[in-house]
């Protein structure tokens, strides 16, 4: 077997060199069975195609602007590496032996798939799209979008089907290892390498059932400390944002519950004089089909970050990118449709 140094250089029309892509050669030791394409020039599958389909030298040199001794030296190495002349002259032509014809469709193949690995991602055939994507993401937001979300999909790629997960738990980070393709709403990964774009702001209003008292006249710090709140919290808090706002005024609310989710949260609501809390995305719509009423807190409050996270090995994923698309344009459209 020769070596690189030992291979002649192909050369383009220009006269410099084409450099050669080689597989590093077997280590000391090691068996040709366990590498048994060490030391071999990967492109002369490339002029092998080349020669296969042309049956010539000049030709293959034309198809692959390079020179005719380029070429001809590349054919002594492949017939070197075979065992197999592969072309034989028959007259004015050349001819494919039995070994070449019987190669020549695998050598094709091979060729046009090293093509395609090489080649840039293009658009997804979502006709044919048959995939499940995992997005976390807050109950109360997958409500917001996830008729529209999946009206689209059911439009553009029927086949496609969506696993609405709940945000994770600190420990976890299931976009760092691979357990979920999206987040959604305010992100809770830290893994730094995660990609993290800013769809829009939000931010939180009081929701009571509609013929609460808080509703008979405007809503003050000092009224809303005084009723009996309910939080929405995965993980089981009891304090937030509110309170600390509450804190800044000297006064401090009942939270006479914690419930995993919103959905628990706003079912309460609407069955007793509790107060919850929403992000005022839902809409006014969306909150009277609930039979609860929004108002407006009156606190100084940070806004709600909405977000779309990733990890980066999606970045040239066609699908995936087709998704985030997707996503993106429903969030955003809850956003403003939202507005009130």
């Amino acid at each position: 077997m020769h070596s690189a140094a030992d291979l002649p250089a192909a050369t383009g029309r220009d006269g410099r060199p084409i450099h050669p892509v080689l597989l590093p050669a077997a280590a000391p030791g090691e068996s040709a069975e366990a590498r048994p394409l060490a030391g071999v020039d990967l492109n002369l599958l490339v002029t092998l195609d080349a020669l296969l389909a042309e049956r010539s030298v000049s030709g293959a040199a034309r198809r692959l602007h390079l020179t005719e001794p380029a070429v001809s030296r590349a054919l002594g190495r492949i017939r070197k590496a075979t065992g197999d002349p592969i072309l034989v002259r028959a007259g004015n032509a050349m001819v494919p032996t039995p070994r070449a014809l019987e190669i020549h469709a695998e050598v094709h193949a091979l060729v046009q798939r090293a093509h395609a690995v090489f080649a840039p991602v293009g658009a997804p055939d979502l006709a044919t799209l048959d995939r499940t994507f995992t997005i976390l993401g807050s109950d109360m937001l997958v409500a917001a979008i996830g008729v529209d979300l999946l009206d689209r999909l059911a439009r553009q790629a029927p086949r496609v089907r969506l696993r609405f997960l709940p945000e994770p738990t600190p420990s976890a980070d299931p976009l760092r290892d691979g357990t979920a393709d999206l987040e959604i709403g305010q992100i809770d990964s830290t893994a730094p390498e995660i990609r993290v774009e800013t769809l829009g702001e939000d931010s939180a209003i009081a929701v009571v059932r509609a013929g609460h008292p808080l509703t008979e006249r405007p809503l003050t710090p000092q009224r809303l400390a005084a009723a009996r709140h309910v939080v929405a919290s995965r993980r089981g808090r009891l304090h937030g944002p509110i309170d600390d706002a509450l804190a800044t005024l000297g006064l401090r609310r009942a939270v006479v519950a914690s419930v995993p989710s919103h959905t628990v949260a706003l079912a309460l609501v609407a069955q007793s004089d509790l107060v919850g809390v929403a992000p005022r995305r839902l809409g006014r719509d969306r909150l009277a089909a609930l039979g609860l009423v929004p108002l407006d807190l009156g606190l100084d409050l940070p806004s709600l970050s909405l977000c779309l996270a990733w990890h980066p090995r999606f970045d040239a994923d066609a699908s995936h990118r087709w998704l985030r698309a997707q996503v993106r344009d429903v969030i955003r459209g809850s956003i403003t449709q939202s507005e009130f």
